[in-house]
């Protein structure tokens, strides 16, 4: 395991205690670790499925209707 030492700004340290707290981290080089966890996560997510893609073209070609007033038109009552 590679160690660094790292200087941190007062936000980045403040959110980096935050993480740590609320996912009951022991410190914050979990906390770290975490972070860039859910962050690759986030940047990897899967390319959509063709079948999707082309399901979405055909709906977009769909014609449409124009609604003025949703809760009217659907006989729904505001309360």
């Amino acid at each position: 395991m590679v160690q660094a030492l790292v200087e941190l700004d007062e936000s980045t340290n403040r959110v980096l205690n935050i993480v740590k707290a609320k996912y009951n981290l022991r410190d914050k080089g979990e906390a770290i670790k975490f972070v860039i966890s859910e962050y690759i996560d986030m940047a990897e997510e899967p390319e959509l499925r063709p079948e999707f893609i082309e399901a979405i073209e055909r709906i977009k070609k769909q014609k449409s209707i124009q609604v003025d007033n949703f809760a009217k038109r659907y006989s729904l009552t505001t309360t």
